[in-house]
């Protein structure tokens, strides 16, 4: 790869803005992560593994949901009073036979 040599102004807020020619080099655009590295008294950009984050307390609590409703337990219908709650608060009407749109993982 070329050698690359772009400024960025750091903002107020610690931001700064990739130069286009970083962000093509690397590969990323709008919602692309980067990673930064510190070594020595450089710091080295490279594009980011877009590998989902594991939080082990999430993992911990979806694996007692899971469990809970595999077997039954601590599961029960919503009350009323917040159904009736939750649908006065869409915009749209709830059509349960649509397809679910993007991935999912049971």
């Amino acid at each position: 790869m070329p050698a690359i040599h772009e400024v960025a102004t750091i903002t107020s807020k610690g931001q700064i803005t990739l130069p286009k020619a970083i962000r093509q080099a690397l590969g990323v655009d709008y919602g692309g992560k980067v990673a930064f590295d510190l070594q020595g008294s450089q710091v080295v950009v490279t594009r980011a593994d877009e590998s989902i984050h594991e939080d082990p307390a999430i993992g911990a609590f979806l694996a007692l949901l899971e469990k809970d409703i595999r077997t039954g337990q601590r599961v029960c219908a919503l009350p009323d009073d917040l159904v009736q709650a939750m649908r006065a608060t869409l915009t749209q009407p709830i059509d349960l036979d649509a397809e679910i749109e993007g991935d999912v993982a049971l």
